[in-house]
């Protein structure tokens, strides 16, 4: 750390290397070049730099400050979107300043106007958290502009705020046509139990999407040590022959209760990210392209701090269905 930075107390590039126990050549490269580097070590890096509050290098002092907030905690598959925000911003001249926030799911309202807006931030990023009810019932926000990532209702009551979504409706079309032709007709879906019914969550949209090819029945977990009794219940139904997770994480729980207690029939499993975890465990999963999001939540909130308007609006990219042996 230079005399500079001691006396101002920042985070610098070192620390984080130290934290992640890597060099400082790893750090960048994870920063700017993500591909370049595994995803066991960018995870640290990314982890190390959320926790010790990292913003990254700031070229001249008229850097642009944005704030970047989701539940980091709660989905791991948020870091990976800031992945490639660090990665475009780190050419752009951008502060990022990152907030972690509550589930979605498991608060009784939004959580817009809890967002910490402080002095010197020019955009706020706001991923898997919608606008209050306060918020959407302006007609248009005070302050600094917002971009949003993963609130797929948010066209409907804030069509003036730019957002970058992943059709989670085609990921479960895509999961439904594909134990549809593997056999499946009654399938249980798996998911966190939502507490406000005030926005339409992306496992809703997965949902319908999975419907439109096999029954559904949805299965709430409301206590994540009692998974396995839920799913024993799920299958006590022997016309279900599948399951859906909502999430990867949830996948592999749900894989390490069947492995413990295995149902005495062919049970499919399908998660949702296609992330790291669900290919170490061969789970069937929906990869979605979670760095290209952060490019793109960047590129527009930095068109709207630099006054370009004109051409803003939602952004939609598409998933894919990676087949895996967990559902064949």
């Amino acid at each position: 750390m230079t005399t500079a930075d001691a006396e101002r107390g920042r985070t610098t590039i070192y620390d984080v290397a130290r934290a992640a126990g890597v060099s400082i050549s790893t750090v960048s490269l994870a920063i700017n070049r993500p591909h370049k580097v595994n995803a066991v070590t960018r995870q640290a890096v990314i982890d190390a730099a959320v926790r010790l509050g990292y913003r990254g290098q700031t070229h001249v002092p008229a850097g642009k400050r944005i704030a970047v907030a989701a539940p980091f905690s709660t989905y791991p598959s948020y870091y990976t979107r800031l992945t490639g925000m660090l990665a475009f911003s780190a050419s752009a001249d951008v502060d990022l300043v990152v907030h972690d926030l509550p589930s979605t799911a498991g608060a009784e309202a939004p959580v817009l106007e809890t967002l910490p807006v402080k002095a010197g931030i020019d955009g706020i990023i706001v991923m898997g958290a919608p606008l209050s009810r306060e918020a959407t019932e302006t007609a248009s926000l005070p302050g600094p502009p917002v971009v949003l990532v993963d609130v797929p209702d948010s066209t409907g009551v804030h069509p003036d705020i730019p957002v970058v979504l992943i059709d989670d409706r085609r990921g479960g079309d895509l999961i439904g046509r594909h134990l549809r032709q593997q056999g499946h007709r009654r399938v249980a879906f798996v998911h966190e139990a939502q507490r406000s019914a005030d926005y339409v969550s992306a496992g809703m949209l997965r949902a319908e999407g999975l419907s439109r090819h096999v029954e559904v029945v949805a299965h709430k977990i409301v206590n994540p040590e009692e998974l396995g009794i839920q799913i024993a219940s799920a299958l006590s139904d022997l016309e279900v022959t599948a399951i859906v997770a909502n999430h990867d994480q949830l996948a592999a729980d749900i894989h390490a209760a069947l492995a413990v207690a295995p149902p005495g029939r062919p049970v499919a499993l399908v998660g949702y990210d296609g992330s790291t975890t669900s290919e170490i465990l061969g789970i069937t999963s929906v990869w979605q392209p979670f760095e290209e999001s952060g490019r793109a939540a960047m590129r527009l909130i930095l068109d709207l701090v630099n006054g370009e308007h004109a051409h803003l609006g939602s952004l939609t990219l598409t998933p894919r269905l990676i087949v895996r042996q967990s559902s064949a």
